[in-house]
């Protein structure tokens, strides 16, 4: 099973990468309430599947040398953007560092399903639903975001 710790590794280092981002977005995007709360609230998420998944990779190890999400972490969500269009951008790296974290789930569910490992099948399903629903907010986030940020003119509110 060399592969499968190389994905649950990758399960990890993302859930943590994606948890620490949310974060700074909440943070760096203080003055928007919801963004505030609800990002804490799904970092919160990530947090609870790593939680989870650390009986797994005390069973089957997990590849340190997994960097993918440290790498967009670091090139994308490092530092937040200010402003409305800022806002649309971090939610728009957030959704995609997600749906790497989906992806990464699927593919560690097939894992669990071929091993008929029960414990990391239900880790894998309930966090790939939650991750779903973190993606969800992020889209409906950012159709709210998009007009202010794509529409209204800086220069004209003075």
């Amino acid at each position: 099973m060399p592969h499968l710790s190389t994905y649950v590794g990758l399960a990890d280092h993302s859930e943590k990468t994606l948890a620490d981002s949310f974060r700074a977005v909440a943070e760096g995007h203080a003055r928007e309430a919801d963004v505030f709360h609800t990002c804490h609230l799904l970092a919160q998420w990530s947090d609870d599947h790593r939680e989870r998944l650390a009986p797994v990779i005390d069973r089957y190890g997990e590849d340190e040398s997994v960097s993918e999400p440290e790498r967009l972490h670091a090139d994308g969500l490092a530092e937040v953007r200010s402003g409305p269009v800022g806002l649309l951008r971090d939610l728009q790296d957030l959704y995609v560092l997600a749906s790497l974290v989906q992806t990464t789930w699927t593919v560690v569910a097939q894992g669990a399903q071929g091993l008929r490992d029960r414990e990391l099948l239900a880790v894998a399903t309930s966090s790939n639903a939650e991750t779903s629903r973190q993606l969800s907010w992020l889209n409906t986030r950012m159709k709210a975001a998009a007009p202010q940020a794509l529409i209204v003119d800086p220069r004209s509110s003075s």
